[in-house]
């Protein structure tokens, strides 16, 4: 019997892309103190994106992992409130300030909730 992934071309290329994005935002936390935590994040939910491409991936390990990326993402919550608080929301792109660790916060509680949507869609897509 021919085991034929039925993910739609669109679908595919829709994966191709999010597994370029998140190796993009794998690299770019290279140069960060805690960056290996990072990579691994991002590289793993590329993997994921990129290997449902050719065989479907076991609902509950998508599941398990979308759980344990908002469970982290749970911990800089109250960061991302303290920056929601602050008048100057573009100090959010500039460099890490240690006198404001709400900006370094809010930006691994975001890139948690961007790579939780990436395997939400993985699982949206999946068939059965």
């Amino acid at each position: 019997m021919n085991h034929i992934n039925p993910l739609s071309k669109q679908k595919k290329i829709t994966n191709i892309i999010l597994c370029i994005l998140f190796i993009i935002f794998a690299i770019l936390q290279l140069n960060d103190p805690d960056g290996i935590l990072w990579f691994a994040i991002y590289f793993i939910v590329a993997i994921i994106c990129i290997y449902n491409n050719f065989k479907p991936i076991p609902r509950l390990f998508l599941v398990v992992t979308i759980v344990v990326l908002l469970a982290y993402a749970i911990f800089h919550f109250s960061l991302f409130i303290d920056y929601l608080k602050t008048e100057n929301k573009e100090e959010i792109f500039g460099e890490m300030v240690y006198e404001k660790p709400y900006l370094e916060g809010t930006r691994e509680f975001i890139g948690l909730l961007i790579a939780a949507f990436g395997v939400i869609y993985q699982l949206k897509i999946r068939k059965n």
